[in-house]
């Protein structure tokens, strides 16, 4: 599979123009503004000629907001208002809270509901919610420490691999059944999908991570230059924050089936992303908006 861009060289006028080829992990392509397509098409004689039909980058539909259904359709038909729904989704992940918790806190306010109620609630909304805030994500820095943790779902211990950058910003997170080189390609590429490729990388001393940064440089997936280190002093920064997340899981009881616990997991790391102030906060109301607030303006379509 051949996973090349192709970008347009636009030259003075009458002068041949030139179809640049690059590799779509580079950490430096083309410098254009325009993004090309090529079409082919057969001539009356029978022969196939290609045509590049280009258009502005900014014209990409991938660059577009993506589009949400408003608000009130999001929560029609449910029993109780939004705005319980995301206190309840909101506190859950953010605190250490089990849902019974949340069911008496709820009840001392004359809010009658099952603790089931606000499993599902975390289960069918918080994609859903992900995605609305990733709108206003901040890039991360191009300097990464990576580590895997454990955490235990339905009594048997699970994977969860992790980074941040230098600065503790979460960068993405990974939960595999399995510990092994595949699993730790399939990490960084989910980590680079949609972000600039690290130029740096800290590693533990285990060697499948080692081993997976050299197959993917291989396959151009990362750059040549990628400095990789592995140093205890600089992996402290991500053990600290894995506490983070598993002083979070604990109050749970154990999670009870691998997509709740992928779910759950993602719902975390969006709170604690919060918290960093890795959103465009500006956007949402501002320094003096409060958080249902925030809340309110990243959900809105």
């Amino acid at each position: 599979m051949n996973l090349a861009r192709s970008y347009y060289s636009p030259t003075a006028e009458g002068s041949p123009a030139w179809l640049v080829t690059a590799s779509p992990f580079s950490r430096s392509p083309p410098n254009t503004d325009l993004l090309c397509n090529t079409i082919v098409e057969r001539t009356n004689a029978g022969r196939c000629s290609q045509w590049l039909w280009c258009k502005p980058a900014e014209m990409r539909e991938t660059d577009a907001m993506p589009s949400f259904v408003p608000v009130e359709e999001l929560f029609a038909g449910r029993h109780f208002d939004a705005e319980i729904v995301v206190l309840c989704v909101r506190w859950y992940l953010s605190f250490k809270l089990s849902y019974r918790d949340l069911v008496s806190m709820m009840s001392e306010r004359g809010i009658k509901l099952a603790h089931t109620t606000i499993l599902r609630w975390v289960q069918h909304y918080m994609p859903e919610f992900e995605k609305r805030w990733k709108r206003y994500a901040r890039s991360v820095g191009d300097s990464w420490r990576m580590d895997e943790t454990y955490v235990k779902v339905r009594g048997e211990w699970m994977y969860l691999y992790r980074a941040v950058d230098k600065a503790g910003k979460t960068v993405d997170f990974y939960l595999s059944r399995h510990w092994d080189v595949n699993v730790a390609k399939a990490f960084l590429r989910k980590a680079m999908k949609g972000r600039r490729v690290p130029a740096k990388v800290t590693l533990d001393a285990y060697a499948a991570s080692h081993r997976t940064v050299a197959d993917l440089k291989k396959t151009g997936e990362l750059p040549e230059e990628l400095v990789v280190r592995s140093s205890k002093y600089l992996n402290n920064l991500i053990e600290q924050d894995h506490r983070r997340i598993k002083q979070r899981l604990r109050p749970m009881l154990g999670l009870k089936s691998f997509e709740s616990a992928t779910i759950v997991i993602s719902g975390i790391e969006l709170a604690k992303k919060i918290k960093k102030g890795q959103f465009k906060f500006g956007k949402l109301g501002g320094p003096g908006a409060t958080m249902p607030e925030i809340w309110s303006a990243a959900l809105a379509a």
